[in-house]
């Protein structure tokens, strides 16, 4: 539930801690948000729910909501799509078990992607295990915070520009799973799983009606339209599918402490889009 002193402020739908590739602890990122004067925030971090009883625990007494969420791994051909998953089971086991295989799957990558950039560059796993918090999600982002750290680079942005695009040379891919599969485990685990950012220019290319059509009857519930990573040119089709299929429009800023540009309530969600969000979770 919502609470009642949260009403009328804003909401915003995704944000990240420590646990996976923000900067702030769950208990900071739920102070931030109150500073932001946000009356609902989601955490929601990569392929883990580990910061949600911090959080919760956090806000209590506050008149924050803390809605509980997370950010799914998908693959689609080369590109990542990210699911968001709202208010889960945290113990349902399917859900469990490949956000642990996810997690694997990024340690590995990291590890590699590290391997091959210490052939040119002064950076050892050890440097980029000390960027994370114990339990973290591992990946590029901690390398790049290593990077900097280092002095090699001076922020996350530049090294995502340069040794860790995709162009750069050290760059592998991940294993994932197809973004119906990750819609159909977070509706199985009772969430409502909402396609995160979906006009970024990496991922929106690859989808058609097909695709699209394909998600809606596995359960997807929603997009997330107003976000600063949506190319303004692709939105239209998107605007469209969700009409087309009556789906949650949400609004989030992806906020990750000093990990990234983006602040708290930069793009924010209706409360009757909310409202459906709530309605909708088992």
């Amino acid at each position: 539930m919502v609470d009642d002193t949260a009403r009328g402020r804003p909401i915003d739908l995704h944000t990240h801690s420590v646990v996976s590739d923000g900067t702030e602890t769950p208990a900071e990122l739920v102070a931030a948000a109150l500073a932001a004067g946000l009356g609902t925030v989601a955490i929601t971090d990569h392929d883990s729910t580990a910061g949600w009883a911090e959080a919760i625990a956090a806000a209590e007494g506050t008149g924050l909501t803390v809605l509980p969420g997370l950010e799914l791994s998908t693959q689609l051909e080369y590109a990542s799509v990210h699911v968001l998953g709202y208010l889960v089971d945290p113990a349902d086991a399917d859900l469990l078990a490949e956000m642990s295989r996810i997690r694997q799957e990024r340690l590995g990558r990291a590890e590699a992607m590290v391997g091959r950039i210490a052939k040119d560059y002064d950076l050892s796993w050890a440097d980029v295990i000390g960027r994370a918090a114990p339990g973290a999600t591992i990946g590029r982002p901690h390398i790049a915070d290593a990077l900097v750290a280092k002095g090699i680079l001076p922020s996350r942005e530049a090294a995502f520009r340069t040794i860790l695009n995709w162009r750069g040379g050290y760059y592998q891919p991940h294993r994932a799973p197809l973004p119906v599969t990750g819609v159909e485990l977070i509706v199985g685990a009772g969430g409502v799983p909402v396609i995160a950012h979906p006009g970024a220019r990496g991922p929106s290319s690859l989808f058609d009606d097909r695709k699209v059509r394909d998600l809606v009857a596995a359960g997807l519930a929603g997009l997330e339209l107003h976000h600063r990573d949506n190319a303004p040119d692709r939105l239209p089709r998107w605007r469209a599918w969700a009409d087309e299929h009556d789906l949650i429009v949400t609004g989030s800023s992806d906020y990750h402490g000093a990990g990234k540009p983006n602040r708290l309530g930069e793009h924010t969600t209706d409360p009757a889009q909310l409202a459906r969000i709530l309605e909708r979770a088992r």
